[in-house]
């Protein structure tokens, strides 16, 4: 399958499980503390930095979205599906949201003070996580911050492993492999959290919080 076809396929995945999805995913997070514990130390260096524009990538129906800007931070939403964007423009009048790939952003190189993935990377094939690293770290400004956070391998010897997402096709990935892709794409690590596997009783996979700031500041 190539990239375009995989693009495709996720995108109408979502479309046709955007209600579903949905119900399920904003009451998933709220009910979850650990899985959102960066989202606002990632707000509270946005604002130190001076604020500015911040990117949720794959942000879905704008939970998240949401909750950046009732800690002050100027979030916008972009995510593939159009079906899911709808329902965020709907949920969030006056908040901006754009149908858009997290792999190849309509968003001026060095413009944003933050960029949040919250498990919007692991539709990525693993041959295709340095280009999507590559351009989140594209968009940030020097000294914006990064939070992306993943589905993990439970150790960094290994690198990508597909699992059976309910929605579409996913991977997990290594903490170490993912923290090494955004160094090459000029983004430091500045905190990891990693929630335990036992946390998660569907699965029993780790979970990856990766924090990280655009060198150059």
């Amino acid at each position: 399958m190539t990239s375009s076809e995989h693009l495709a396929t996720v995108r109408a995945d979502y479309d046709a499980r955007a209600a579903e999805y949905t119900a399920f995913i904003g009451d998933a997070y709220a009910s979850a503390p650990l899985s959102h514990a960066l989202v606002r130390t990632f707000a509270d260096l946005v604002r130190q930095g001076g604020g500015g524009p911040v990117a949720d990538v794959g942000c879905g129906p704008g939970h998240v979205t949401a909750a950046l800007r009732e800690l002050g931070v100027e979030a916008f939403g972009v995510d593939l599906s159009p079906e899911l964007v709808a329902t965020a423009r709907a949920a969030h009048p006056g908040v901006r949201f754009d149908v858009g790939d997290l792999g190849a952003l309509d968003v001026a190189t060095g413009s944003l003070a933050g960029v949040l993935a919250n498990y919007s990377v692991i539709h990525t094939p693993p041959e295709v996580l340095p280009t999507v690293l590559t351009e989140l770290g594209r968009v940030l400004a020097p000294g914006g911050h990064l939070l992306v956070a993943f589905q993990a391998l439970a150790d960094d010897e290994g690198t990508a492993e597909a699992f059976d997402h309910t929605v579409s096709p996913a991977w997990r990935y290594s903490g170490a492999h993912v923290a090494g892709l955004l160094r090459e794409a000029g983004v430091d690590e500045v905190a990891r959290l990693v929630i335990a596997p036992r946390e998660d009783p569907r699965r029993g996979f780790p979970q990856v919080h990766l924090l990280g700031r655009r060198v150059g500041a």
